[in-house]
């Protein structure tokens, strides 16, 4: 990312020091990592390979649930850095009966939404300009590539982005982690602290919204596709 210090090792001293704006240096997934009792024990007892591991393992996953929420690369890779501090942090803590899976994205979820909330704030006392968002600066060119389509992919990406911005928050949670990142309807339940139950339901009522607020905006659109 452009201007960004990268922070390329994931150990806790290099996420606590690193400034503002760092990311978290190269994406990577390690499946492979066990997470028996005796990685537990190094991880809680504050482990800095364990930590390197932990890190490993779950930052994808972790930005990928605050871009869902944030729809800003950057701010997906700042909040997600003060996930991994704020779990370095609460590591002593963690109970293990629950699953470190499900507390870390519990973490994500928390730490994107205190940063949509930071975000609105700000956009109230900007006086309701926009903060950030996707700019069409890099659109490809090339006899393959079709403006009208992209305008309208675009277009309908950005109606079901915000129809979802628009649920209610645990709805919002619930189907952004199920429909988007993958997670069963147990890990949502752990990450929400509800049922299954309770999350079946969200996800029930989340379609009926979300259909309902979709068909409020191509009407207020009207029948040229414009706004009336």
């Amino acid at each position: 990312l452009k201007g960004k210090t990268i922070v390329k090792k994931s150990s806790p001293r290099a996420l606590l020091s690193a400034p503002a704006g760092a990311t978290l240096g190269t994406m990577a997934n390690e499946d492979g990592i066990k997470e028996d009792g005796g990685f537990l024990d190094r991880l809680v007892g504050g482990d800095e390979a364990a930590f390197d591991a932990f890190v490993l393992r779950f930052q994808r996953k972790v930005v990928n649930i605050c871009l869902r929420f944030l729809h800003n690369p950057e701010d997906a890779e700042d909040t997600a850095q003060d996930v991994f501090v704020e779990a370095y942090r609460a590591l002593p803590g963690f109970r293990r009966e629950a699953e470190l899976s499900t507390w870390i994205y519990r973490i994500a979820v928390s730490k994107s939404l205190d940063q949509l909330r930071k975000k609105k704030r700000k956009k109230r006392d900007d006086g309701g300009r926009g903060i950030g968002g996707e700019e069409l600066d890099d659109i490809p060119a090339g006899p393959s590539w079709n403006p009208d389509r992209r305008f309208e992919e675009r277009e309908r990406a950005l109606a079901l982005q915000r129809a979802l911005d628009a649920l209610p928050e645990k709805q919002r949670i619930a189907v952004t982690l199920s429909k988007y990142e993958g997670l069963g309807n147990a890990e949502i339940a752990a990450v929400l602290g509800t049922t299954t139950v309770s999350v079946d339901s969200l996800i029930y009522r989340a379609g009926e919204n979300l259909r309902r607020i979709l068909r409020r905006q191509i009407a207020r659109r009207g029948p040229g596709g414009g706004s009336r």
